[in-house]
Order: C-alpha cells, then structure tokens, then sequence
C-alpha cells in the first residue's frame, strides 16, 4: 500500500506547464503511475513521457490500462463505477509491496478543476497522505493564449460543463440582469455553445494549448461557430484526442 500520494497539475501537456515545485517533486517521487490509454491517445502517454524526461527523474515507472467508462449505465452510476475501477487500477499496477518512497501522478490540467483524481484517491484503503501541486490550469492557458482577462471589470465568472450549458442554457443571475458575465466552459465534445441564443455573444475557444499544435479561434459565436465545429472535428480526427475548452462572454469584444 501507499502511504504518500502526490497529484501533480501537467497543464495542458507541455513541460513548461509544470511548475518548478512540481518538477521537483516528480524527481522526489520514487514511483509515478503513468495511465495508458489506447492506441489511439498514445500521443497522451508520450507528452507525460516528455515531462518525465524534462524533470529528469529517476523514479520507477509503473502504467496502468485507462479502464473505459459504461455507456449503458446512468451518469452517476457511469462514473462512480469508472472511479471504483481506476483506484483499482492504481493498486493493481504498485502491486502487494509498499513502495519505499511517494507515488506520483501527473495530473491533466490542475487535480482541483473539472479533474477526479482527488476523488479517486479518497477512495483508497487505507487512505494515503495527499500532496497536490498545482500546475497551469486550461483555463489559464486559454486566456493566455487568446490574450484576455479572465474578467469584466468588477464581472462575475463562471466555470462550468457542456453537459451542464445543455441541460440549463446560459446561467441567470438577478445581480447581473445584463448577461455581460463570464462563462468558461470546460469538457465540451458536442460544442453546447450552438444551442445558445448568438446575439451578443463572443466566443475565445483553444485546444492542446500551449503547444506546438495549438489552435485557436475567437469572435462573434453567429460567425465563427461552424468554424469552430469543423476545426475540431477535423483536429481530434488526425490526432485521434482532443483536449479544448473556451469562454464566452456576453458583450463586445475587448479592445487590444
């Protein structure tokens, strides 16, 4: 059994992404779980390999086979049961003996947004001392890609999913009867934005930010949607993943 856990945030894949902190914790570690996810992600695996080169560890490397999510079952039970199996998973691959030092996981994006591996951790018997090391946050890349605040001055900001933009449309706020807030929508594969009303909404959106194959598209959501749409579809078609998210804001466009 472990007894130390430490989460470590990759950003969105680049090295640079992750701190300093977060380097020096993965040359600290004396085993780091790596997942695998197929044939097809195997470009996943190799820009975790890539940050294990860059913080030139010498910690032992265990993989683990990404187990799949149920389609047939409910949400909920859907991913409760996909939690159960990658707690497994982890346990399977450090196998009966102790390792003799912290195991380390690389975390996509930041373990603390839109990410369950704090979840998944807690439910390990017995339970392990966590560590988590933040790293650059997709929604730090994105505003930094694109150049913008995260905010209007003095406006709220929102973080959400696209399964929650479909079920509830744009999120109403009595202190905010303009709309001119922000929202960031992460975990999008069905581009929810087209269900929502264009008029005066303004789109940032980015995938595999902040590296060489980064792509980005912004302006009025009427004109550039279909764009976006197709730029994705044909994105996660030649590399066979995508990881995007974007912003949208209900009013013009800040100057630059």
């Amino acid at each position: 059994m472990m007894t130390d856990l430490w989460l470590i945030g990759m950003g969105t894949g680049s090295p640079a992404h992750v701190t300093l902190e977060g380097m020096q914790a993965l040359r600290d570690a004396a085993v780091i779980l790596l997942p695998l996810k197929g044939e097809s992600k195997e470009e996943l695996a190799a820009l975790r390999y890539a940050i294990l080169h860059a913080a030139n560890t010498s910690a032992e490397i265990r993989t683990f086979d990404y187990p799949l999510r149920d389609p047939a079952l409910p949400y909920a039970d859907r991913v409760r049961v996909w939690h159960d199996a990658i707690a497994a998973r982890w346990m399977d691959a450090l196998g009966a003996d102790a390792p003799r030092g912290p195991v380390a996981l690389l975390v996509w994006g930041d373990p603390s947004l839109y990410d369950s591996t704090l979840r998944i951790a807690r439910r390990l018997i017995p339970p392990p001392t966590l560590r988590v090391v933040p790293g650059i946050t997709a929604v730090q890349a994105l505003t930094a890609a694109h150049a913008i605040p995260l905010s209007t001055l003095n406006g709220p900001v929102r973080i959400t999913t696209g399964r929650q933009l479909r079920a509830g449309g744009w999120p109403d706020d009595p202190r905010d009867p303009d709309c001119k807030d922000t929202l960031v929508v992460m975990l999008d594969s069905d581009c929810s934005f087209r269900a929502l009303d264009p008029v005066g909404l303004h789109i940032w959106w980015g995938a595999y930010l902040g590296s060489p194959a980064q792509v980005l598209r912004a302006g009025p959501v009427a004109e550039v949607a279909d764009d976006i749409v197709a730029t994705r579809a044909d994105s996660r078609a030649r590399t066979g993943w995508i990881m995007d998210t974007y912003l949208l804001r209900r009013r013009s466009p800040p100057t630059r």
